[in-house]
């Protein structure tokens, strides 16, 4: 999964999370080896091994849908342990479902108890040395940030506020606030100074981030700093990889046409296709009874249809159908169209319900059947909101290039949105989306959204 490694999570998280496994799988054959001995242990060491390893990754995955790889705020130590205590928690009741279904994995209780008090430990102690790592912003990239502007600024922001972000900054070049005021005495790119940072290693990459280029750059300093060694990245680029979204207020059409990207190939198009249908076919099968369920309840309820019936723009803006289970009153939109808002009165109480569970979405997998939608993709807008949207937001009708989806890359990284700025913010998402598409982005999407629906995070 190459967008997961290269481009959203800096290398210690991922350097943090096999650490972290590798704490848990020799906490577990050290135990082993001294309450089982030496000899038994030798004997065993392949079924042990194995064991270890699914207590791993059960505990590594609670870790995880607790929250506990995001690492971009750091928490204080008694929260972690609460958290660390809850995950581990839900661990152990998830390994004793799997030992009742498959006993050749379970670990005796005098064993378990002595390696749970082990991994408890040795991850605590592992989390307060790594938290100390990132307070102290050790093994980070030296960088310089060259600008002029708000979006220099707004780099540098998002770096500083990002504690592991992987980066330092060492100099801001000619960096300004947005009435003008410097904020900063660095020195300038064509300085002695800078130059023997750069060529000490104290500066390993120059990040550009100028709202207007022409008059500004010296291109002769930019390529001699490049023969140094020293990375040169284009500050778009740069903030792509720093947040996973496309600053669309700081492109134009050009970058659109030269950059690397926004390319998928016909064997991918197919293998997704394909992953739609059968992940489609298997979620509506497998949510039969909560389907006749819910669909008994809002009967009941509320008069009114079962199912709620949206027009929607799909791929190359031709329109659709979206089917929905109704979770508002029959007249909600008597009066027009309007943005849905946080306790929206036109939502019955089974309405409010599903939405949260997410269970209204379930019939969208029958549009997924039928081509309309794809499982990933950007979420499906009403035509009314896309010409007003696509009248004052730049790019907005790219989106519509691929088909929209259940679930994207949008509605797992923000929060539902109900006005033009949430939409532009969603925009950015869906943008970097498109440009970095592939089989493996979605499966990971697919994941992030498991753990939301759980959660019940950013429904409305």
């Amino acid at each position: 999964m190459p967008y997961i490694f290269n481009k959203y999570y800096p290398i210690r998280n991922i350097i943090f999370f096999i650490g972290e496994g590798v704490l848990i799988f020799f906490s577990l054959n050290v135990v082993y080896f001294f309450l089982e001995g030496a000899g038994q242990f030798s004997d065993g060491i392949v079924l042990y091994s194995f064991r270890a390893v699914v207590v791993t990754l059960i505990f590594q995955l609670c870790l995880y849908y607790f929250d506990l790889y995001d690492l971009s705020i750091v928490t204080g130590i008694a929260d972690n342990i609460t958290r660390i205590t809850q995950a581990f928690g839900f661990g152990c009741i998830a390994l004793g479902l799997l030992y009742y279904f498959f006993p050749v994995v379970i670990i005796s209780t005098k064993v378990f108890l002595s390696a749970f008090l082990a991994i408890c430990t040795s991850i605590i102690l592992w989390r307060c040395l790594y938290f100390w790592v990132l307070e102290r912003k050790l093994f980070t990239q030296p960088i310089a940030i060259v600008g002029t502007g708000d979006f220099a600024k707004t780099i540098a922001e998002t770096v500083e506020g990002k504690q592991d972000s992987g980066y330092k900054i060492v100099a801001q070049v000619g960096l300004k606030g947005g009435d003008g005021s410097a904020q900063t005495s660095s020195p300038s790119l064509d300085s002695p100074d800078f130059r023997e940072r750069c060529l000490a290693k104290d500066i390993e990459k120059i990040v550009l981030a100028l709202d207007e280029r022409r008059g500004h750059l010296s291109m002769h300093d930019l390529i001699s700093y490049k023969f140094m060694g020293v990375e040169i990245v284009d500050g778009v680029a740069f903030y792509e990889d720093l947040t996973g979204k496309m600053p669309v207020e700081k492109v134009n059409p050009s970058w659109f046409l030269f950059s690397n990207g926004f390319h998928v190939s016909r064997l991918t198009e197919r293998i997704k296709r394909l992953l739609d249908v059968l992940i489609s076919l298997s979620g509506l099968l497998a949510s039969l009874p909560i389907t006749l369920l819910a669909a008994l309840i809002i009967k009941l309820e509320s008069p009114g249809p079962i199912f709620y019936r949206q027009q929607r723009v799909g791929q190359g803006g031709d329109i659709f159908d979206v089917i929905k289970f109704r979770s508002m009153g029959q007249d909600a939109e008597k009066d027009g169209a309007v943005w849905a808002v946080q306790g929206d009165s036109r939502v019955t109480k089974f309405g409010a319900f599903i939405r949260k569970a997410r269970i209204d979405e379930i019939p969208q997998m029958y549009n997924v059947l039928r081509g309309d939608m794809s499982f990933v993709g950007p979420r499906p807008e009403r035509p009314i909101f896309v010409r007003q949207l696509a009248k004052t937001i730049p790019f907005y009708s790219i989106r519509h290039v691929v088909k929209p989806g259940i679930t994207g890359w949008a509605q797992v990284c923000y929060p539902y949105g109900a006005s033009e700025e949430d939409a532009l913010r969603k925009l950015e998402y869906d943008l970097f989306y498109l440009k970095n598409l592939s089989l493996s982005f979605d499966l990971f999407i697919i994941f992030q959204t498991v753990k939301i629906v759980l959660f019940q995070r950013g429904a409305r």
